[in-house]
C-alpha cells in the first residue's frame, strides 16, 4: 500500500491533503478551496426519496443520521488516494482487500460478497467517435465503478474520465419506489446502465466491422479484391479484445445476483438482474462474433495480399519473357563471328527484326488469353 501512496504522489501532486483522525471519530476535511474534493456527491435517501440538506454533508455526518433516523447514504467518489478513502473505509467498515482494489482501479469486473457488504467492478465502455479507422484509432475508452453495497449505505467509486453516474442518479431519485427498495436498487441501476453502455458500444462497432468487411471484399482495380490495410483490420481486432476483456467476465457475477438469493438485495430487485444479465449474454455474444469475424477478415486480407503479389509476380514474369526474345536475338547477332548466317545479307536486318516482333506478339497474345496480362 506504500507503493501506492508514492506513486500517487508522484503523478498527482496537486492532490488534496488527506483526511486525518482527529481523534473523536470525525475527520479532519480541511483542504484547499481550490482542489476538488473526491467525494462527487453525498446524500441520504429515505422511503426513496432525497433528504434535503443545508449543506454538503460529509460521509460520516451522513451516515450517523443514517443510524439516527434511518434510510441509506448514497456516496460518490471520483478516483480517490488512499488516504481519501481510509476514512470512509473504517466509517463503513468495508474489507481491506475491497479498499485496495477500489483505490488500485484497473480490476477484472467480478462480485465479492463480504460479511456486511458486496464489492461489485464494472469496465465502464465509451465508443470513441473518428471519422476514418486507422491503424492507430482508439476505438474504445474503458473506466471502472466500483461499487460496495450495504444494509444502509452505497457507495461508488469511479475511474476514468467516462462513466458519470450524475444523470443516473437524477434519474432514480425521480423513481422513490425503486428507490425506496434500498441500496440494492442503486446496484441494479448501475448494472442496467453499463450494460445498455455495452449494447450502444456493440451497435456502434458493427459498423466499424461492416466498413472493413466491405472494403476488404470490394473489387478492386482490374475486378480483384486487393485488401486493405491489415494494420487497421489488427487495431480493431485490440478494441475488439478491450471490449470483450469488460463483457466476458461480468457475465457470471451478474448471475450470481439474478440468480442466487442474497441478504444484501431485495427479492423484488433480483428479478430484474436477470434483464441485465440476458442482455449482457447477448452483447458477449456479439463481442464473440465480433472477433471471430475480424479473424476470418484478417486472414482473407492476408490471402488477397498473397493473390495480388503472385498476380503481380506473373505479370513480371511474362513480360520478362516477352523481352527475353529481342534479348536472345541482339546476343546471338552481337557476337561478332566472322562467318554468321544473314549478316552479309540484304535483307537479314528487317527480317530478323520481323521475326522477333512476330514471336513476342505471339507470346503476348498466348499469355494474356492465359490470364498472365
Amino acid at each position: 500500500m506504500s507503493m501506492i501512496r508514492d506513486l500517487r504522489a508522484a503523478v498527482r501532486p496537486s492532490r488534496p491533503v488527506p483526511r486525518k483522525d482527529t481523534g473523536t471519530g470525525t475527520y479532519d476535511t480541511t483542504r484547499d478551496p481550490a482542489t476538488p474534493s473526491a467525494v462527487v456527491d453525498c446524500a441520504v435517501y429515505r422511503d426513496g426519496a432525497r433528504v434535503p440538506a443545508p449543506r454538503p454533508l460529509t460521509p460520516q455526518e451522513a451516515m450517523r443520521q443514517v443510524r439516527r433516523d434511518g434510510g441509506f447514504v448514497w456516496i460518490g467518489l471520483h478516483e480517490p488516494t488512499e488516504s481519501e478513502f481510509a476514512g470512509i473505509a473504517s466509517e463503513f467498515g468495508l474489507h481491506p482487500l475491497a479498499v485496495e482494489d477500489a483505490v488500485q482501479a484497473h480490476q477484472r469486473p467480478k462480485l465479492e460478497r463480504y460479511d456486511d457488504s458486496l464489492f461489485t467492478v464494472f469496465k465502464t465502455i465509451h465508443y470513441v467517435d473518428h471519422d476514418q479507422l486507422t491503424a492507430t484509432s482508439e476505438v474504445v475508452e474503458t473506466g471502472e465503478v466500483m461499487c460496495f453495497t450495504g444494509r444502509d449505505f452505497f457507495i461508488t467509486v469511479r475511474h476514468g474520465g467516462q462513466g458519470s453516474l450524475r444523470a443516473l442518479r437524477h434519474r432514480l431519485e425521480d423513481d422513490l419506489e425503486l428507490l425506496a427498495k434500498g441500496p440494492s436498487a442503486v446496484l441494479h441501476a448501475i448494472a442496467d446502465h453499463v450494460v445498455d453502455g455495452y449494447v450502444a458500444v456493440a451497435s456502434a462497432l458493427q459498423d466499424d466491422v461492416d466498413d472493413v468487411e466491405t472494403e476488404v471484399f470490394s473489387p478492386g482495380r482490374g475486378g480483384t479484391a486487393r485488401g486493405t490495410d491489415a494494420g487497421r483490420i489488427y487495431q480493431l481486432k485490440r478494441e475488439v479484445m478491450e471490449f470483450r476483456r469488460a463483457v466476458s467476465p461480468l457475465l457470471r457475477p451478474m448471475q450470481l445476483l439474478s440468480e442466487r438469493p442474497m441478504r444484501l438485495v431485495d427479492p423484488d430487485i433480483q428479478k430484474y438482474f436477470r434483464d441485465v444479465a440476458d442482455h449482457l449474454a447477448r452483447v458477449q455474444e456479439q463481442v464473440i462474433g465480433f472477433d471471430e469475424l475480424l479473424n476470418s477478415i484478417l486472414q482473407a486480407n492476408l490471402a488477397q495480399a498473397s493473390v495480388a503479389q503472385n498476380e503481380d509476380m506473373r505479370k513480371i514474369t511474362a513480360w520478362a519473357a516477352i523481352i527475353a526474345v529481342p534479348t536472345m536475338v541482339c546476343g546471338v547477332y552481337g557476337m561478332n563471328f566472322t562467318h554468321m548466317p544473314e549478316l552479309h545479307w540484304r535483307y537479314g536486318y528487317p527480317a530478323i527484326m520481323s521475326v522477333t516482333v512476330v514471336i513476342c506478339l505471339g507470346i503476348h497474345r498466348t499469355l494474356k488469353r492465359n490470364g498472365w496480362l
